[in-house]
């Protein structure tokens, strides 16, 4: 039995260390498409276009259902230009974005993509992509929105922390994606 004290120790250290624990940023890397994944529009899209503009990559993919259309939106507000932006509409969670997603740069002849999300999702996003696609080349290029330790609002991201923690472990089970 884990006492009250062990368990605040962990929830203090996981949260403390969630930047390092979830985040995977592959640094200056190149590719052929971005694939920019719903939820957390503002944060995703905006790196996906300041991405763009950096010339890391000619074309984006936006996943997720009912989430590409805003990102495609936001994008096009953004100044990327609306005929590099192709949609994969029919995923509902990050290992459909994989999955789905990988028939898209198929056909877009991607042989190097770029994984744009929120930081604390960017290593279970990463191995999905990764479990679906093994002849593929995946980066990670996340959003770094809310990762910083000063001023950190954890009401806002301690959620998502929390959330990402159990999601892990929940895909490990039952998708057998290791988060490597």
């Amino acid at each position: 039995m884990v006492s009250a004290l062990g368990s605040g120790l962990l929830a203090f250290v996981l949260g403390y260390y969630s930047p390092e624990i979830l985040t995977v940023d592959s640094g200056p890397v190149t590719g052929d498409v971005l694939v920019v994944l719903g939820g957390g529009t503002t944060e995703r899209c905006g790196r996906a276009a300041e991405l763009f503009r950096q010339r890391v990559a000619p074309k984006i993919l936006a996943s997720g259902e009912g989430d590409s259309l805003a990102s495609q939106w936001a994008l096009i507000k953004l100044g990327v230009p609306a005929p590099v932006i192709a949609l994969e509409s029919e995923s509902h969670n990050t290992f459909e974005n994989a999955r789905f997603s990988v028939n898209r740069l198929r056909q877009m002849g991607a042989h190097r993509v770029v994984i744009v999300t929120s930081w604390y999702h960017s290593r279970r996003a990463l191995a999905c992509f990764r479990q679906q696609a093994p002849d593929l080349v995946f980066y990670s290029r996340p959003a770094h929105d809310g990762c910083h330790r000063p001023g950190w609002d954890w009401k806002k991201y301690g959620k998502y922390v929390g959330a990402e923690y159990l999601k892990l472990a929940g895909y490990v089970v039952r998708h057998g994606v290791w988060p490597g």
